[in-house]
């Protein structure tokens, strides 16, 4: 019983902790482009481009392309995983972005 009281405990306190990051997609640019996040944080990609869509395509996680995120449109994803992953934009492919998970992010 006390493990599991421990178990629930440490999934509240790291839920706590995990922490919103915005990444604007404008001008067929990420905006910031390189960005490094704790693991369990979560990246919103919001397109506030007037006319343009985009996507955000992770290829090692994906092998078909996502679909379009339109004007006023956004995309979250949840990083469980330590490392490094680069993503870009499956209709401009030369806007490219990166972001690194650590254990915890110095503030």
């Amino acid at each position: 019983m006390k493990l599991i009281t421990l178990i629930i405990l440490w999934l509240n306190i790291h839920s706590v902790f995990a922490q919103e990051v915005i990444v604007e997609i404008y001008k067929k640019k990420f905006i910031p482009a390189q960005i490094t996040i704790a693991k369990g944080d979560t990246v919103i990609w919001k397109n506030i481009e007037k006319r343009q869509y985009h996507n955000v395509w992770f290829k090692q996680f994906f092998t078909e392309e996502p679909d379009y995120l339109f004007p006023g449109d956004s995309y979250r994803y949840t990083f469980d995983q330590l490392g490094e992953f680069p993503y870009e934009c499956g209709p401009h492919p030369k806007m490219q972005g990166i972001v690194k998970v650590v254990n915890s992010k110095v503030k």
